[in-house]
């Protein structure tokens, strides 16, 4: 498995644990992530998205998405898309 960098961390609501990710890259329901940074690093499936409070199914680059995290994230963590090479 490898990652491709789809976006940045640049907030994190801890009492929801809500993180909000600037995109580079696109993303969608199902998906699996991992957040990588100086203190972080897990993986998680993308089960929860919304932009300005409404749920997506997939968002693409230069979009801010809200999503629900597993575990706190930190401003300038980083998002990767976990890919299988075959």
């Amino acid at each position: 498995m490898s990652g491709i960098r789809i976006g940045d961390v640049i907030h994190f609501y801890d009492r929801i644990s809500v993180a909000v990710i600037q995109l580079t890259g696109p993303i969608r329901l199902g998906d699996t992530v991992h957040f990588l940074g100086r203190s972080t690093d897990f993986q998680q499936a993308v089960a929860s998205m919304q932009i300005e409070h409404q749920s997506i199914e997939e968002a693409d680059a230069g979009q801010e998405v809200a999503m629900k995290v597993t575990s706190q994230v930190r401003p300038r963590d980083k998002v990767f898309k976990i890919t299988t090479e075959e």
